[in-house]
């Protein structure tokens, strides 16, 4: 499995949208914004609905995401990150998962979900095949 630069977790952990691509079943992509963050070595989002994004990762597991950066490179290109990996969804835990990147997204004070019980919701764990884009992403 490749390993995240630290400029690659930095951005991760960053304000910036992730824009999810899961595949439909008939084979054409599905995309969306999620906040992400990490885990460990996985990178993880959460989901309180069941959203076609969901339902696309249960049927195939594929994903891949991207992430623009804040800086250019040397060619005076927009520096972003491409990850292509395999989901893992687990039950439960959204709201908390919610909670935590609302802080990073939104502010340190908000309160996210906004309802007082909202549903236990999806976490989506994606584990690294691939790493690419524009920048220095990886530590090899």
């Amino acid at each position: 499995m490749p390993t995240l630069s630290p400029a690659a977790r930095s951005l991760l952990e960053s304000d910036r949208l992730a824009h999810v691509v899961t595949l439909n079943a008939d084979g054409s992509p599905h995309v969306t914004c999620v906040w992400v963050g990490l885990d460990g070595e996985e990178i993880v989002f959460a989901s309180l609905g069941p959203w076609k994004k969901l339902r696309n990762l249960e049927r195939d597991p594929r994903i891949a995401l991207s992430v623009q950066g804040a800086q250019t490179n040397p060619m005076g290109l927009v520096e972003y990150l491409v990850v292509n990996g395999t989901a893992r969804l687990t039950t439960g835990g959204g709201p908390q998962l919610l909670q935590r990147l609302a802080h990073t997204y939104l502010g340190p004070n908000v309160k996210f979900p906004g309802a007082n019980d909202p549903p236990p919701g999806t976490i989506v764990h994606i584990s690294i095949d691939d790493i690419g884009g524009v920048g220095r992403w990886t530590d090899d």
